[in-house]
């Protein structure tokens, strides 16, 4: 990698004390002939510089809705932010302009998207694709926007990268696209880099390099990421902290060590329990009963009392409050000591 490759962005500071990226009591819903979905109902999480926040949950848990918000890239209509603030270095995101927004967007908070595929323009080369944010954003000469690409390529590791700069997306391998879409998602030098469900449709090994890849790109550019997947396994040696969520919102946080040690939600403990294990043979997999709640009619009290082993009647009446649990630890559970204890056990 040659030393233009990296060029840090001048940027506000952080205010003292404060995050860098911080959501606060997010509620987005999406406005549509069937009715209302409350899509995210109360979110909050913070990012701090060069960590890595992995957020969990089953497909449609609101996890790449979130995401969304952030980016200011939300389907207006359908979809409209309630309340809430989104705050970037102390600047409220959601109280911008378009213009404003778009400064943010790419250049200081940049995102990559699950479906490598569908995201690249099948009609044109990666190198233009790369190329294309530099010259409209930067100001770039075609000539500059080609070298910058290579090294951008050259970065995320795709071999013979000068000779593949005018290669299309089909011409790729799954990893190699998704190799592309971390190229193009860098380009702008940003602070915070959001992976949407980044090994979507890869195989294992493949995953593994993808994972290994974006680990060492926070760790060399100095970035802080927020990891988006429904898979624990992926997580276990990048992610810092970990946000699971159910439903629209935040059900537990912790740090890693401490979450795969001692879940303290019943959803968590389902989901760790469902994963396969090499030392346990001839026994059926755990599963999670029932389905996730139709965002439309969210069950009363905590939504996952349909489905959950522990429920009692006050979770049925009462929704459940965020439970400090010490070490900076939350559970959105009545009984979240009691499952902690039995997680331990």
């Amino acid at each position: 990698m040659t030393q233009s490759a990296v060029r840090p962005t001048p940027a506000s500071p952080t205010p003292p004390g404060g995050h860098l990226l911080e959501v606060r009591d997010l509620h987005v819903e999406f406005r549509t002939h069937e009715g209302v979905a409350r899509v995210i109902n109360g979110v909050s999480y913070h990012l701090d510089a060069g960590e890595t926040l992995a957020v969990l949950g089953e497909s449609g848990s609101g996890k790449s809705v979130t995401a969304q918000a952030i980016m200011g890239i939300l389907d207006t209509p359908p979809a409209h932010v309630r309340s809430g603030q989104i705050l970037y270095r102390g600047r409220d995101l959601l109280t911008q302009s378009e213009e404003q927004r778009r400064q943010v967007r790419g250049k200081e908070i940049a995102m990559i998207f699950q479906d490598a595929l569908s995201a690249l323009n099948p009609v044109f080369p990666v190198g233009w694709q790369i190329g294309e944010t530099l010259r409209q954003r930067q100001g770039m000469s075609k000539a500059d926007a080609r070298r910058r690409a290579v090294e951008l390529m050259d970065l995320v590791k795709i071999p013979a990268a000068a000779k593949r700069l005018g290669d299309y997306p089909h011409q790729f391998s799954g990893g190699m696209r998704q190799r592309v879409m971390i190229a193009m998602a860098l380009a702008l030098d940003p602070k915070v880099l959001i992976a949407d469900e980044p090994t979507t449709a890869l195989d294992v090994t493949v995953q593994a390099q993808i994972m290994d890849l974006l680990a060492d790109l926070r760790r060399d550019l100095d970035m802080a990421m927020i990891l988006i997947t429904h898979d624990l396994g992926v997580v276990a040696g990048v992610a810092d902290r970990i946000a699971v969520m159910y439903a629209g919102r935040i059900v537990e946080h912790a740090d890693v060590r401490s979450l795969y040690r001692s879940p303290a939600h019943p959803y968590t403990k389902g989901l760790l329990e469902s994963i396969p294990r090499l030392d346990v043979r001839g026994q059926a997999l755990s599963t999670i009963k029932g389905l996730p709640p139709n965002l439309m009619r969210i069950p009363s009290g905590c939504p996952f009392h349909p489905r959950c082993p522990y429920v009692q009647q006050v979770c049925v009446d009462v929704v459940p409050h965020d439970l400090v649990l010490g070490d900076g630890r939350t559970s959105a559970c009545h009984f979240a000591q009691e499952v902690r204890d039995d997680s331990a056990r």
